[in-house]
């Protein structure tokens, strides 16, 4: 599992530990079966696009006792206000970099000037 997501031992038990991954267990092993695959690769992909890990716990644990259908209301809920943050973000750091450019330029011209 860590080599095929490229997290440490630390990680995966950290989310065993909050309850987003739990595998079957032989003494200190662990072994990681399909469902802990896709869950992991939910994770990561939740985590990418900025969601809590809290979040992803109690996403993950809606399909196992309500059903598909509240599993993605409660998805298509966090998607549209995560869509709305990742919009804000975009639109600062758009408007950093306009400001960048903006001070690179006078300096350019600044520094032309003194020749």
């Amino acid at each position: 599992m860590c080599a095929r997501f490229d997290v440490t031992p630390r990680t995966l038990r950290y989310y065993e530990y909050i309850e987003l991954l739990s595998p079957k267990r032989d003494g200190r092993s662990r072994f990681y079966g399909p469902r802990e695959v896709a869950r992991m690769t939910l994770i990561l992909r939740g985590r990418r696009f900025g969601f809590s890990l809290e979040e992803i716990r109690q996403w993950l644990s809606l399909y196992e006792e309500k059903g598909s259908r509240q599993q993605y209301e409660s998805w298509l809920a966090l998607a549209e206000r995560q869509l709305k943050v990742l919009d804000e973000q975009i639109a600062e750091l758009q408007a950093a970099r306009a400001d960048l450019e903006s001070l690179r330029d006078i300096s350019k011209k600044e520094m032309q000037d003194m020749t």
